[in-house]
């Protein structure tokens, strides 16, 4: 499905209609050039999970946790991180669903993974001159989903 987004507003809503329709368990592969509008489109997910919190990018922190919604939001972002770097962190455990609850992982950066989680939303930001495309494609149990709006 690909999609035009004229502005990070139209980013920021395309982001609440994924939060208030993605199941739990569901991780988010962003990828997109620096001010693509991965960040905008989490904070619209977060919108759409109910949580109010600030949602800034954890370009430094790497992870940010957020509990205060319909489910968990866990954002990360591995630009600063090379590929080994981002498999040291054992990531999985925020799908896996063993160490912590089911949420929506939202990873920034996700090409710097080294492998991609089986049921995943692989979400391409880029630049046109009308404004953004979003094109959003889903693998495994993800494969047929579509948007509710």
């Amino acid at each position: 499905m690909k999609t035009l987004l004229p502005d990070s507003e139209a980013t920021r809503n395309f982001g609440a209609a994924l939060g208030r329709s993605l199941p739990p368990g569901t991780i988010i592969l962003l990828q997109g050039d620096l001010g693509a509008g991965k960040t905008t489109l989490v904070q619209g997910i977060a919108e759409g999970l109910g949580i109010s919190d600030s949602i800034d990018s954890p370009t430094f922190t790497l992870i940010n946790e957020y509990f205060a919604g319909r489910v968990p939001l866990y954002h990360l972002d591995l630009y600063r991180l090379e590929p080994e770097e981002a498999e040291a962190l054992h990531l999985e455990s925020y799908w896996d669903g063993l160490e912590r609850d089911l949420g929506i992982v939202a990873i920034e950066w996700a090409e710097r993974l080294q492998y991609k989680p089986d049921n995943s939303l692989q979400i391409y930001l880029s630049y046109l001159d009308n404004g953004r495309q979003i094109e959003v494609m889903g693998n495994g149990e993800l494969l047929n989903w579509q948007l509710e709006i």
